[in-house]
C-alpha cells in the first residue's frame, strides 16, 4: 500500500504540475509502472474461471488506491485501476483490464485525469462493454467532487456527470452518484475530510464511495444471479 501511495504522488507531479513534457525519468516511470499493471491483470485472469470474480473495479488512481478487499470483503475482488489513467487509455486496455477477466459485475470511474475530453470516446467504451461481456452487469460511477486546485473543475464535472448518467441509462447499465454524496453543500467542494489533497481521497473518503457503491453491487449481484 505505501509504494501505490508513493507513485500516487507521483502521477500527481505527473498529471498536474505541467512536468510531463520536462520530466522524461517521470514519464519512463510512468509507462514502467503502467506496462507492469497490465501484466500482473493478465496473470491474474488466469487465476479465474468466467464469472468466478465477483467485482471488477475500472479506472484510475482513485480506483489503484482502494482497498478493495479491506472495504468488499464479502465478494471476490479484483482492482483494475492504474494511476493516472484516462478514458483513451482504459478503452485500449478493456481486453486484458477485463474482457478476458469476465466478472459478474465491473464498476468503473474514469474521466478526471482527462476530464476535457473524456466524453469524446466514453460512448465507445459503454458499447464495447455490451459487445464483449453482454454477461457483465455494469456500474458506472460519476466523477467524485474535488477542492483546491482540482475543484476549478468541479463545474465541467458536474456537466460532464450528467451526461454520464444520460449514457448509463441508454445502456441499462447502473449510475451511482459520487459527487454529491462528497460534497460539501457550503463551500461546493470536496469535504475537506473525505480528501487528502483535493482530489485523492482518505479512507474515511472511501468508507463513503463503499456505503454508496455497494448497494448498486448487491442489486446487479442479484441481477446476475437471476439471469445466470
Amino acid at each position: 500500500m505505501k509504494k501505490i501511495i508513493s507513485f500516487l504522488l507521483l502521477i500527481i507531479i505527473f498529471t498536474f504540475c505541467g512536468c510531463n513534457n520536462n520530466n522524461k525519468d517521470l514519464e519512463a516511470r510512468f509507462r514502467e509502472h503502467y506496462e507492469k499493471r497490465q501484466m500482473a491483470f493478465a496473470i491474474e485472469n488466469d487465476l479465474y474461471q468466467d464469472y468466478q470474480c465477483d467485482v471488477a473495479f475500472l479506472g484510475d488512481s482513485l480506483t489503484e488506491g482502494y482497498d478493495l478487499i479491506t472495504h468488499y470483503p464479502q465478494y471476490t475482488v479484483a482492482n483494475r485501476g492504474i494511476a493516472g489513467d484516462t478514458t483513451i487509455g482504459l478503452e485500449n486496455r478493456l481486453k486484458v483490464s477485463l474482457f478476458d477477466l469476465k466478472p459478474k459485475v465491473a464498476v468503473m470511474l474514469i474521466g478526471a485525469n482527462n476530464m476535457d475530453s473524456m466524453l469524446d470516446n466514453y460512448e465507445r467504451i459503454l458499447i464495447s462493454f455490451t459487445n464483449n461481456v453482454p454477461n457483465t452487469k455494469i456500474v458506472i460511477l460519476s466523477l467524485t467532487s474535488m477542492s483546491g486546485e482540482w475543484g476549478k473543475k468541479n463545474q465541467l464535472a458536474v456537466q460532464n456527470n450528467v451526461k454520464i448518467k444520460e449514457l448509463a441509462q441508454k445502456y441499462s447499465f447502473e449510475y451511482v452518484d459520487l459527487f454529491s454524496a462528497l460534497l460539501n453543500t457550503e463551500t461546493g467542494e470536496i469535504l475537506s475530510e473525505y480528501t487528502t489533497d483535493g482530489g485523492h481521497l482518505t479512507e474515511k473518503g472511501y468508507d463513503v464511495l463503499t456505503a454508496n457503491i455497494t448497494p448498486a453491487i448487491e442489486k446487479q449481484l442479484a441481477v446476475w444471479q437471476l439471469e445466470n
